[in-house]
C-alpha cells in the first residue's frame, strides 16, 4: 500500500527530496491509507470516500498541482525545487488527519500534527534542509485556508502567506470539490 505514491514521488526533481517524501510515506500512520478524506462525507467529492479515500484524495491534490505546473505562468512562477516542495507538501498534508491515534474522525489540527511529522521525519533521516523543511511545515499547517477555526478546537491555524503556500491550498481546494471527479487512471502517465 505504501508504493501508492510511487508515481506522484517520481514528478519530484530532487532524489534527495524524492528519497525524503519514500521515508514520510513509509512512516505514515497506517489508518492513512484506509480511511475516507472527509469522515462525514460533507466535505469531498465522491470518490475521496470509503475505503482509501484519504489516498485517493491526496493523490489528485499532487496531480492538480503536477497538472498545473505544465502552464508557463506556474513555470516561471515557480523553481523546480519549490515546485518539489509543494509535490512534497501536498503528499504529506493530511497524512496525520486522525492525529496521533486511530479515531474515527478527522482532527481539526490535523495540519499542525502533519507540520510536526514533518519535522520529526527530518531529524530522523536529514534530506531536507532547514529552510526546505520550514517552507513544507509552513504549507501544510496552513493548507486548511480560510477554514482555520473551529467551534470545538481553540486552536487557531495559520492562513496561507505567501506562494507556495497559497498554491498547495488552492490544489487541496480543488480536490475536495464536489463538482470534479477525477479519473484515476489518466493520473498515471
Amino acid at each position: 500500500m505504501k508504493e501508492c505514491f510511487e508515481n506522484e514521488i517520481s514528478w519530484i526533481h530532487s532524489k534527495s527530496i524524492q528519497q525524503f517524501a519514500r521515508y514520510c510515506v513509509d512512516n505514515l500512520p497506517d489508518y492513512f491509507f484506509t480511511v475516507p478524506a472527509s469522515s462525514s462525507g460533507k466535505y469531498h467529492p465522491s470518490y475521496a470516500l470509503g475505503d482509501g479515500g484519504l489516498v485517493r484524495h491526496t493523490k489528485a491534490a499532487v496531480a492538480v498541482a503536477h497538472e498545473l505546473f505544465n502552464l508557463e505562468m506556474f513555470q516561471k512562477q515557480f523553481s523546480e525545487t519549490e515546485q518539489d516542495l509543494i509535490l512534497l507538501s501536498l503528499i504529506l498534508h493530511d497524512g496525520k488527519k486522525q492525529g496521533g491515534g486511530n479515531g474515527k474522525h478527522t482532527v481539526f489540527e490535523h495540519p499542525l500534527y502533519a507540520a510536526d511529522f514533518v519535522k520529526e521525519c527530518n531529524f530522523e533521516c536529514s534530506k531536507l534542509t532547514d529552510e526546505q523543511e520550514q517552507i513544507v511545515r509552513n504549507a501544510i499547517s496552513s493548507h486548511m485556508g480560510q477554514w482555520n477555526t473551529a467551534r470545538n478546537s481553540r486552536t487557531v491555524l495559520p492562513k496561507p502567506a505567501d506562494k507556495i503556500q497559497k498554491f498547495v491550498h488552492m490544489c487541496d481546494y480543488l480536490a475536495s470539490r464536489k463538482f470534479l471527479e477525477v479519473n484515476f487512471d489518466a493520473i498515471s502517465y
